[in-house]
Parts: C-alpha cells; structure tokens; sequence
C-alpha cells in the first residue's frame, strides 16, 4: 500500500489545471497502467541479499567491511545504492566527492549499510558551449539515464540516493531510477556557489566583448569573477531549475535546493536525506519513485517551470521524464497550464536577482506555498517528505544540530524577487508555445521585454551557428532580420544549445535594430532578452518547414497570439522545395570530439516535443 499524504485544507484545485491533469492521465491510460504492472511485479521480491545465487551475492558484497557484510545478509539491514555524478569538473558537483563517506556514517548510525553503485558522466554546457562537445550535450541525459540503469542493475538495492545537479544530469538520474520504479529514491542536491559579479555586470562584458571593446583578459577576468567556487552556477538556468521541479515533485529533502554546499545546513540536509530514504523503504512507509511519480507529480513540475519562469530546455526534459514513467505529455499541456499558472518570481534572465536572493527572499518554499494556497498545485501528491507537499512550502534551518521547518511570513520577504498568487509579476507563465507554418516551437516570454513580445522581419538564413557569428564581426547585420539557424535539432547535429549568439544578437537589438532567432537548436536556460523562437519542430533534417526558409523571406514571431510565420503565399509555400543539409556539414558535425559514437543516437532519436528521446 502506498502512502498518500493528507490534503489537509487543501483549496480546490484550479479548474484547468484539473482539466490538463485529467487529459493526461486518458492519454497515458494504457503506457501507465504497463509501467505501474511492472512496478507492482518487481516489488514484492524478496530483498536482494536473500533472492539472488549466493556467489551472486558474494561478488555483490566482496568490497564491503566485515560488519557491514553481516548487517546487510545476516541482520537484512536495508542497503542504500548511491548514483553519484560526482567529478570536479563541474562546480556544482565538484562538493559531491565527500559525500559517499559522510552517507556511508550516517547510513550506519540508522543500522543500514551503503554502497556505491555506480557513477554517471557528467559534461557541463558552460565549459562546451560554441564548442564541438556541445554536440554531446543533450544525448549525454540518455547516456546518464543508461549508466544509471547500469549501476542499479545489480538488484541488490532496498533504497536509492541520487547525487547529481546540473542540466542533463538530473533528468538522466530520473530516467533511469524510474527504470527501477520499485524502489524509493531521494535526490540529493548541493547547492549554489556564493555570489560573485552579477549576472547583468557579466552579460555587460560579453556583450562588449562581442563589439571588440574589451579583450579576452577583460573578459576572461569578468567570466571567473561570476564562477569563482564551488556549486552550481548562480543564475537561473537549466542546472536551478531542475532542483525547483524536484521541489515540486517531492523528490528532496523539502527546501534542500538551494543552500550553500559549505552551510552547516547542507550536512544536516544530507543526513536528513539518508534518514528519508530509509523511511520510505517497503517495511516502513512504502512509497517507491514509480508510484510516486505520477501525472499530478509531473504537473506540479511543469507548474513550478511556468511559475518561475524557468529553463526552455525542460519542455524537452520533463517530456522525457514523463515517458519513462509511463506518463504522455506534450507542449499543447504546458501551453494550456501556462494560462492559469501565474509567474511569482524574477530570478536572472528573468530578473536581477540570482539564485541565492531568490533563496534569501524565500525561494522554492515560498513559490510553492503560493501555489498551494491558491489551488494551482496539487497538494494531495506522495513526496519523500512525511507531511506531504506543505512540507515544501516552508523552509529549513539547523537548530541543536537538527533540521527543522518554520513557515514563510504572508508577504514576500522581496518582492522584486517573489510575488504572491494574489499579486504575481504577470498572469500567465514564463514560457509560450508558437504555432504556424513553420513548425511548433517554444519561446520564453519572461526574460523578454514586452515591447519585443512580436518581431516581424526579413529572414537571414544560416547553416551553423559559426557563420552567425562571422556575419556580426564583418558587420553585415546592421539591419532589421530574424535569424534562422537550421541543421541544429537532434538528428542533425545533437540539438545544441546556442547561447555564443546571444550576446551579438543583444548587441544589434541594443543598437534599436528589430532581432529575433528562429531556430531548432536549443538556447540555454541562461537565454536573455532576444526574442528566440527555439527547438522548432519538426527539425529541417526532419523534413521541417525552416529547410524551405529562403533569406529575404518575411517571418512574424508574434508572442502575444503565439504564432511563428513566415509570410510567404500559401501556394508558394507548399510548392517550395526543401533545402538539404550540405555532406560537408554533415560530416563536419558527424565525426571528431567522440561524435562518432552518437551516429546511433542521432539516427534513431525522436523529435523534441517527444522529449528527444533515443530509447523509444
């Protein structure tokens, strides 16, 4: 039986995030329904220690102290499996490499035992972008969600700590735990990196940078003043927006997102995480990742995305999250959501302020105790948290050495920052879908002033991102145009993402010219104030309308009816041939930098809105 917790006085729910949750759930009746069978059929096995051949178990168990080997075969004590990302590569998870031990000490003092079950790669965007190992950026979630797979293979698990932060690596993590439905899982975050030069201050650089005003010094002195330490990355990208969705799922220690990986705090909420897991195991309360994450569990964190405003590269991520629960969603439910749900934060690109302001003004506490209290989330969902999802809408602090949650005051400790329900910085959510005869794309609406909300211009084609970038600097774009950059979706090159075109395209808007970017690759969750039509689907190597675009052609980005046209004559159109993808872009994009390797991925990967997925 699984635990459910108490609605308590929960208000009605919205009615149209009832009616998006209810057509879902028709939708993947059957999917669902086939995923929760093979949850049911794994759970009531005979713990692994007990069911697998003895030197199955002997190998499983080799590396093990002695006494831990007799607590985990002899005592049954549960056994904890961590999935770590761990390198220190990357800031945010650069804090993770104690983490195995301090788990392993607490596991202890609960009578559990503890292994590492496995590592999964983990590449950081900021280090790639512009660069050929952007390539492997989106197809790196699939390969996570593999090696997860891998490492929880083993089957000797009764419980599942997942330790990871950043872009691709949160999703893959719940790709694959959810692989393993029949065992609870926490995710287990750590943290922000303080704060240095400001977002807006460093986009400043960059955009100097781009007009040959200050060089690569300047530059490179600016870039390591903004990530200096330990930690994820401070503005409000794809890496802080995954740890708000796993908020809003239930999936944390409630208010573990964002704390400073040195707080005393933080070790404390780690603990706390240990302590949870084992709670949630069959002889206890019962509540593994398949069940828990279900079609309110998704809509909450298609909810929570709306209602800050955060990262486009989720409306191909949770899609795929989705999938791999047995749950259908596509781009017309966050469409329809994103006009009930309200945005109650400004974090930058949205805003000024960074993560830790959001965090110090309430952050995901008090977001989602808005949303609770004005029946825009449903507050009757499982989460690892005992008293349910109003646990996630207070905030932790360390009081004699233990974790304890106080609510949030009613009226927004900032609000510059967070707004309540009643009084939200806009009606709608951050993020739009646009619709026409070029495609279906996603555009996010609150990093963009409003007077920017509809372009319409001549159309500029480009074949890569690099010939963008060679026009600016010989000064052939001092014009009004939008931007089309195709051969950049998932099949063509890996979907990457673009963000080297924002700070030139920033510049020409600066300078009053009408700009906007039109394309099937992605831009990161860090994407500014230029209006981006992004992951344009179908792709052109896909057949798509953009391969038909030709430059001259006239687009309307119109953000406000949410459409995306291109205003050529309707017979015209449709009797206009396809462009195809050059063979010397083709291979330039197929082989070098491990490339090669991902041949398979790209042949066989779905579209974006299927959530680009490479194992359907």
């Amino acid at each position: 039986m699984s635990y459910t917790a108490t609605p308590g006085s929960l208000p009605p729910l919205n009615a149209t995030v009832a009616a998006v949750t209810d057509r879902i759930r028709r939708r993947s009746a059957d999917t669902r329904a086939d995923y929760l069978g093979h949850v049911d059929a794994l759970r009531t096995r005979a713990r692994g220690a007990e069911r697998l051949g003895c030197a199955n178990v002997a190998h499983a168990f080799a590396g093990m102290p002695a006494n831990d080997k007799l607590r985990v075969v002899a005592e049954r004590a549960p056994h904890i499996g961590i999935v770590t990302a761990y390198n220190d590569m990357l800031s945010a998870h650069q804090p993770y490499e104690g983490y195995p031990e301090q788990i392993r000490r607490d596991a202890a003092a609960l009578g559990a035992t503890v292994q590492v079950a496995g590592g999964v790669p983990a590449m950081c965007d900021g280090v790639t972008q512009g660069a050929p190992g952007m390539e492997l950026s989106l197809f790196s979630r699939d390969t996570i969600a593999m090696s997860t797979a891998i490492a929880l293979s083993h089957d000797v698990f009764d419980a599942v700590l997942a330790l990871g932060i950043c872009d691709k690596i949160v999703p893959g993590l719940l790709i694959g735990a959810l692989q393993f439905g029949h065992l609870p899982c926490v995710f287990v975050p750590a943290g922000p990196m303080s704060t240095g030069l400001s977002n807006k201050a460093k986009s400043k650089v960059r955009e100097q940078a781009a007009q040959g005003l200050v060089g690569r010094a300047e530059l490179l002195a600016a870039e390591s003043q903004a990530y200096h330490g330990p930690g994820t990355c401070t503005f409000y990208g794809t890496a802080n927006s995954n740890q708000m969705l796993l908020e809003a799922m239930g999936l944390h220690v409630p208010g573990a997102a964002f704390v400073h990986p040195h707080d005393g705090l933080r070790t404390a909420l780690t603990r706390e995480a240990v302590n949870t897991v084992l709670s949630l195991t069959r002889e206890r309360r019962n509540v593994p990742i398949g069940v828990q994450v279900d079609e309110r569990c998704i809509v909450n964190a298609m909810i929570a995305l709306l209602a800050t405003g955060g990262s486009t590269n989720h409306l191909i991520h949770w899609v795929a999250v989705a999938r791999a629960a047995g749950i259908l969603i596509d781009w017309s439910d966050f469409a329809e959501l994103s006009t009930a749900i309200p945005l109650l934060s400004r974090v930058y690109p949205n805003g000024s302020a960074d993560v830790n302001q959001f965090q110090a003004a309430g952050g995901p506490g008090f977001v989602l105790r808005e949303l609770l209290k004005a029946g825009l989330l449903h507050g009757d969902v499982d989460t690892v948290a005992e008293r349910g999802m109003a646990a996630y809408g207070e905030v932790p602090s360390l009081q004699d050495g233990r974790v304890r949650w106080t609510p949030l005051p009613d009226a927004p400790i900032d609000d510059t920052v967070v707004r309540t329900a009643a009084e939200p910085f806009g009606a709608t959510g951050g993020l739009k879908l646009l619709e026409g005869n070029l495609g279906r794309s996603v555009i996010k609406v609150s990093a963009v002033p409003a007077d920017k909300h509809v372009i319409e211009a001549p159309a500029q084609v480009f074949d890569a991102q690099e010939d963008l970038l060679k026009a600016f600097q010989a000064g052939t774009l001092e014009k009004d145009f939008i931007a089309v950059v195709r051969w950049q979706g998932p099949r063509a090159n890996g979907m990457p993402e673009l963000h080297k075109l924002t700070p030139p395209l920033a510049v020409l808007q600066g300078r009053g010219f009408k700009v906007a970017l039109v394309t099937d690759g992605r831009m990161s969750g860090a994407s500014g104030n230029v209006p981006a039509a992004i992951h344009v689907s179908p792709e052109a190597l896909g057949g798509g309308p953009l391969a038909k675009v030709r430059d001259g052609d006239v687009i309307r980005l119109d953000a406000v009816a949410g459409t995306l046209q291109v205003l050529v004559p309707e017979a015209e159109w449709a009797a206009r041939p396809l462009a195809e993808r050059s063979q010397q872009l083709a291979e330039a994009h197929g082989a070098g930098f491990g490339r090669n390797l991902f041949a398979g991925m790209r042949r066989n990967v779905s579209t974006a809105e299927e959530g680009a997925c490479t194992w359907l």
